[in-house]
């Protein structure tokens, strides 16, 4: 059988592992989680995304913070995406499944952790290979990031939607940074040392906000849809 045969051949099977040894295939397994993605996300409606650190222990301060925001949210009327892992993920999914809102979780698959939580809904979790596919399904079917406390994922995430909404390669939605103590210090650094160095504009701050408690966090996503007299984008 030849190489391009074996390829095609692993592809009808779904054997990914042998199609992401070829470059250039690689591109139908990305079409297949983007479709996916597509699909399932489309029908779900109007929701807010909550970031935050996958080692953030249940029962600490931001554990139950994030729990009591995505509650919040779903009675607010939106549902719930995290990336479906433990942690604060777990957490927002917790949140708003005690409030039978919807739950919905893009996992991603890692080689020694990170599997889903049990408070996503079942038709409602999606597992990805590729951090960017992921990525895309946040900033395209989120009316907002809520962001906890975490690590590198978390500031990736934050700073790529940050970037698209600066770039004007997407439309402006709330990003909420929850908790003064911990971002705090970003902020100063920003401020005195990107703005001071004419890296951003004094406006670009205006990008986000930082709030301490989970009704501000609500709040301020709720006014920014009545302030620009927008719906969510479903």
């Amino acid at each position: 059988m030849s190489t391009e045969d074996k390829i095609k051949q692993a592809f009808r099977d779904r054997d990914w592992n042998e199609i992401k040894t070829h470059d250039s295939w690689v591109i139908f397994k990305v079409m297949a989680e983007m479709v996916e993605g597509f699909e399932k996300l489309a029908k779900i409606g109007p929701c807010v995304s909550i970031f935050g650190s996958a080692r953030t222990k249940p029962g600490s301060e931001y554990y139950t913070m994030a729990e009591e925001i995505a509650a919040k949210l779903v009675r607010h009327g939106y549902g719930v995406v995290t990336g479906g892992g433990p942690g604060i993920m777990e957490a927002g999914n917790k949140g708003a499944k005690s409030e039978n809102g919807k739950s919905v979780g893009l996992n991603i698959e890692l080689p020694h952790e990170q599997g889903n939580n049990i408070y996503i809904d079942p038709d409602k979790l999606i597992s990805f290979d590729y951090f960017f596919v992921r990525k895309v399904m946040f900033v395209k079917y989120s009316q907002g990031f809520v962001v906890m406390p975490g690590g590198f994922g978390t500031l990736d995430e934050m700073f790529e939607a940050i970037t698209l909404i600066q770039t004007n390669k997407i439309g402006r939605f709330p990003i909420v940074l929850v908790g003064e103590k911990f971002w705090g210090g970003l902020i100063e650094w920003i401020k005195d040392t990107m703005l001071a160095a004419g890296n951003i504009s004094e406006k670009d701050l205006d990008l986000f906000c930082i709030v301490e408690n989970p009704t501000d966090a609500v709040r301020v996503i709720d006014e920014f849809y009545s302030k620009y007299l927008l719906s969510p984008n479903f």
